[in-house]
């Protein structure tokens, strides 16, 4: 018993000939979903198959765009929920709640405010800065260490 679906796709959507030996069928480039055994086959279905290439090709381009990101070990930025950049420099650890953002977000929270986002804290200065990433580090948070070392 064969299955409708994988015959169709076995076989040239424009003619009906089943893929063989000696029949290699290509795949329309555009949609990857239409077979053809030749390139005449396919300019002849061209104008039947025009408009769902066209959808299929449309909604395939949105998943490669809109497809997220996959995250990494630092995971994510807790302001616009990207993944973190492995590089370290990418990225600022927020001192006052010990949570690392963006740079994106950093610059855009420079620009706006003079507290954290996250905490709603002023934002210390240097020397409080070393002081809480110490105070921080004592107590055994992983961030604030990585802080340190870095």
């Amino acid at each position: 018993m064969t299955d409708t679906n994988s015959d169709m796709m076995m076989c040239c959507a424009s003619c009906g000939i089943k893929a063989g030996d000696n029949i290699k069928l290509r795949t329309c480039t555009a949609c990857k979903s239409a077979r053809y055994c030749s390139i005449n086959c396919q300019r002849d279905a061209w104008p039947k198959h025009k408009f769902a290439c066209k959808t299929r090709a449309a909604k395939l381009q949105d998943e490669i765009l809109f497809r997220c990101p996959e995250s990494t070990h630092l995971g994510d930025c807790p302001m616009c929920l990207l993944p973190l950049e492995v590089e370290h420099t990418k990225s600022i650890m927020m001192t006052c709640c010990s949570k690392m953002i963006c740079d994106g977000c950093d610059y855009a929270n420079e620009l706006r405010d003079v507290e954290c986002p996250l905490c709603c804290q002023p934002v210390p200065t240097d020397e409080e800065l070393d002081l809480n990433v110490i105070k921080r580090a004592e107590a055994g948070d992983p961030v604030a260490i990585r802080q340190m070392g870095s």
